[in-house]
């Protein structure tokens, strides 16, 4: 018996050694893979549509666009795997007398560079400025993790309206509820936390919500909602779509319109 003991011992302490190696590669391999978990960039797309080439720090940014004259103007920021240009029609319909800009993100399409949180920010930034200067008016929207992109834009620039489709609090909360057994909180670089940003928006806010999103809880659009000042911002749910069909519903252009 007493030899048996030190052996089962022994035999523990390898197997959690072994278990806690197992488990600091998988936190390692989660660091150093994260980006590709977030962002899923598009190969060029082979829509027949002006585009327009907005140099940027480090890079070149590919905007899908549509000119007009008009004062007002859409910047649309889109889903971490959304190719915009397929967009266009859609706001084409929603907005037939405003001038569109639609980016393809940092790796997305034909735009260099690689993306991340900060590099996204700075680029949004710089093309509302560009927009701004000959459209007055611009009317900000982003979809899914384009929504945290809009807010930071809506928090620091004079945005006529912001909308915000299926947007989420910060991608920390639901990476935290994908990985519940890693410590997100720590390996995360890119937390786009919309809600830190919500509060200086002083534009009128839509949130718009879809009644089954499988991606982003309504906890988490709630919460964001909780966020802006008292009166800002509002949310409307559509009915019986997910985060993916949210905009084949009826009710989808009358909401980016501002119309329901």
């Amino acid at each position: 018996m007493g030899s048996i003991m030190p052996a089962v011992i022994t035999a523990t302490i390898k197997f959690a050694s072994l278990g806690l190696l197992l488990y600091m590669g998988l936190c390692a391999i989660l660091f150093l893979f994260q980006r590709s978990l977030i962002y899923l960039p598009h190969p060029p797309s082979n829509q027949p549509r002006e585009t327009l080439a907005v140099p940027v720090d480090g890079a070149e940014i590919l905007v899908t666009v549509r000119r007009s004259e008009t004062p007002e103007a859409v910047l649309y920021f889109g889903g971490n795997a959304e190719d915009v240009s397929y967009s266009l029609p859609t706001f084409e319909t929603a907005f037939p007398g405003h001038a569109l800009f639609l980016p393809h993100y940092r790796g997305y399409g034909d735009s260099t560079g690689k993306p991340s949180e900060a590099a996204l920010f700075a680029d949004a930034l710089a093309l509302f400025d560009m927009v701004h200067e000959k459209h007055p008016r611009v009317v900000v929207i982003g979809r899914s993790l384009g929504s945290s992109v809009a807010v930071h834009v809506a928090s620091l620039r004079p945005v006529a309206r912001l909308v915000l489709v299926t947007p989420f609090d910060s991608i920390l909360g639901l990476a935290q509820k994908l990985y519940p057994f890693f410590p997100v909180r720590w390996l995360l670089l890119d937390r786009f936390e919309s809600a830190k940003f919500a509060p200086k928006v002083t534009a009128p806010t839509l949130l718009i919500a879809a009644e089954m999103d499988e991606i982003v809880p309504r906890q988490s659009a709630e919460a964001l909602l909780g966020r802006f000042a008292p009166g800002v911002a509002e949310m409307k749910i559509v009915a019986e779509t997910s985060h993916n069909t949210i905009s084949r519903s009826p009710d989808y252009i009358p909401l980016l319109q501002g119309r329901w």
